[in-house]
């Protein structure tokens, strides 16, 4: 496996980039560079990243029209398991900015000339699988409360959950379960994907560096997790069309998180035989 850089990099050798430690403001500052990212060719991001509110329509018709009501806020939460991996190309828009190179969303694309695409394509499968296994969750706890019939209409099911005992323990069972989903997911690809399109060092690597990375910033991992999924919400409210903005800004405040955590190349790193 490690001459498709998945395991490994090309040498077949585990690398193990330097871990910074890390302070709030740096969090802001990440935000705030994404930010500027974004609005340097706003028009360009906009409608590169129109798929993500299309697909969440869709996806929210999907469920309404097949009476899974109850999937819908599991499937807008959901955007934040998967969202490391939707927004690979944005990532590259801002390591090419930084180069000083064409920033054209055309060059999002990019990303497939990458050797780490194999490893970049594993770890987006695990996500993509996560993401399912917590729909699967979340309709096995309503299930288990409510048994096999979906709800009648979006108006009776909100009543149900918001008055009922069965409604809150759905509630607090789900957003637990949530909970944990999202906290994996931070600890193996809060900077993996990043990582990989600036280096070719396999998904192992990139796993494992993410999850020192949260183990050397706890505190502050936990905040920008948090930040995301408010972000996230916030953008998804709107039918979705806030997605628009929330994914480019937190995609490439992403990729300046990544270069304020992990050390440069040119750093010493630690390499041992696969």
């Amino acid at each position: 496996m490690a001459g498709f850089h998945v395991m490994a990099d090309a040498r077949g050798m585990h690398v193990q980039p330097t871990v910074r430690r890390i302070t709030t403001s740096d969090l802001w500052d990440a935000l705030r560079l994404g930010a500027e990212d974004f609005w340097a060719k706003p028009s360009h991001y906009v409608f590169l990243c129109l798929i993500y509110p299309i697909v969440g329509l869709i996806l929210t018709r999907w469920t309404s029209g097949a009476n899974a009501i109850q999937l819908i806020y599991p499937l807008m939460s959901g955007f934040a398991l998967v969202g490391p991996f939707a927004a690979i190309g944005l990532y590259e828009i801002s390591r090419r900015r930084e180069l000083g190179m064409n920033t054209s969303w055309r060059h999002a694309l990019d990303v497939r000339r990458s050797p780490a695409v194999p490893s970049i394509v594993v770890i987006g499968i695990m996500l993509v699988a996560l993401f399912l296994l917590w729909l699967y969750t979340a309709q096995s706890i309503y299930t288990g409360l409510f048994g096999d019939q979906p709800p009648v209409s979006i108006g009776s099911f909100v009543r149900e959950v918001l008055t009922t005992g069965k409604g809150w323990t759905l509630i607090l069972a789900g957003n637990a379960a949530g909970f944990v989903f999202a906290v994996v997911v931070l600890a193996t690809t809060v900077i993996a994907f990043p990582l990989l399109l600036d280096r070719d060092v396999g998904a192992v690597s990139a796993i494992e560096t993410s999850a020192r990375a949260v183990m050397a910033n706890p505190l502050q991992m936990a905040l920008w997790g948090l930040l995301v999924a408010v972000l996230l919400v916030i953008g998804s409210i709107p039918l979705f069309a806030g997605l628009a903005v929330v994914m480019p800004v937190l995609g490439h405040a992403t990729w300046h998180l990544y270069r304020k955590v992990v050390e440069p190349e040119r750093a010493q790193q630690i390499r041992r035989p696969m």
